[in-house]
């Protein structure tokens, strides 16, 4: 954009280190309000890896060392105060000080899946900016985890939710100011056996992203998202009216027949990587189900390109939002950079 999304993201990596960083404590305010005021100033392990991430893609993209300074801090905040040294893994909701939530509702007795996923992607992105060594061990640690500790051995399918010591946990939605996802049914927590389709592949094509910065070979890791994007295979995506179910049983189909936006961006991209690493067929018209589902339905007509938040199972919107705390670039425009770069490679003899 002749500069224009240079020029967009310093003005936002300049607004996040005058008002989001912690100068007494360290690490990342969880929320301010537009002035730039603080109201959350927990420390939220998902907030702290999403700007380790941010600010090692900024400075990748623009080399302004700002960011690299602020990576730097992020992670070194990550592994003084996050870092579970008796269980392995990370703690991942604080109080401001870094002294954990309580248990329960609070989720300081807690891990989950998914922050630890995005750490993996924030310290695979760092790693690229740093090429430290030790960056490098920390990457490959919480790979190691991951595959070892949060996914079911039957199916490859990821856990929602642990305890600090990572036996598996019925997943509740937590009492911190959270995403917009639908409330469990009742308001009791999740079945122990529900997955996240969008989450599992998401995974995996990060997993395979990570596989590259490390310098490793992708078969490395082919069976684990041969395993996961088979799984969506049979039960995630809608064959029939088109697109991917928010979750549902590891086993059976799923009865909660809505669709998200996010899943759909990240199951795309997914479905690509295994098309091209397994040439099966299945694996492309799964990436041309969900496509076309999302042209047809997700994208709002005169919304500028932005998609719903969440359509019934014939694509219905259930909730029309193109914009609000969560509904920002990460996975709409960054699936359609993805995509279009994957597609290039197809295409390219």
């Amino acid at each position: 954009g002749n500069g224009r999304c240079a020029e967009l993201a310093r003005m936002g990596a300049e607004f996040l280190l005058e008002h989001y960083w912690d100068n007494e404590y360290g690490g990342w305010y969880w929320v301010a309000d537009r002035a730039g005021t603080p109201t959350v100033t927990d420390k939220v392990g998902y907030g702290q890896c999403f700007g380790l991430y941010a600010m090692s893609e900024y400075v990748l993209a623009s080399g302004d060392q700002r960011g690299r300074e602020a990576a730097r801090s992020t992670y070194a905040a990550i592994c003084e105060n996050m870092a579970d040294t008796q269980n392995g893994g990370y703690f991942e909701l604080m109080h401001r000080d870094w002294t954990p939530q309580p248990p329960g509702g609070a989720g300081g007795d807690r891990k989950s899946l998914d922050v630890h996923m995005h750490l993996m992607e924030a310290l695979t992105t760092f790693f690229e900016l740093t090429g430290h060594p030790t960056h490098r061990r920390r990457l490959i640690e919480t790979i190691s985890l991951i595959l070892t500790k949060m996914l079911r051995p039957e199916t490859g399918t990821g856990y929602m939710q642990f305890t600090l010591d990572f036996n598996p946990l019925p997943a509740i939605i937590f009492n911190q100011r959270w995403g917009r996802d639908a409330a469990p049914e009742n308001g009791i927590a999740r079945p122990l056996d529900l997955t996240s389709y969008g989450h599992n592949v998401e995974l995996a094509w990060l997993l395979l992203h990570a596989a590259d910065v490390l310098g490793q070979d992708r078969n490395v890791y082919a069976e684990v998202a041969r395993r996961i994007c088979d799984h969506a295979l049979k039960f995630g995506i809608d064959w029939e009216l088109g697109g991917v179910f928010v979750e549902g049983p590891d086993q059976a189909p799923p009865r909660n027949m809505e669709k998200q936006f996010w899943q759909q961006a990240e199951v795309m991209v997914g479905m690509l990587d295994a098309y091209a690493m397994f040439r099966q067929e299945i694996y492309w018209k799964a990436f041309r189900n969900v496509f076309d589902f999302v042209f047809e339905k997700f994208v709002a007509p005169g919304g500028g390109g932005e998609w719903y938040e969440r359509l019934d199972r014939d694509g219905t919107p259930v909730d029309d939002s193109l914009a609000h705390g969560w509904k920002i670039s990460y996975h709409t425009v960054r699936s359609m950079i993805q995509v279009a770069d994957r597609l290039q490679k197809l295409a390219t003899p």
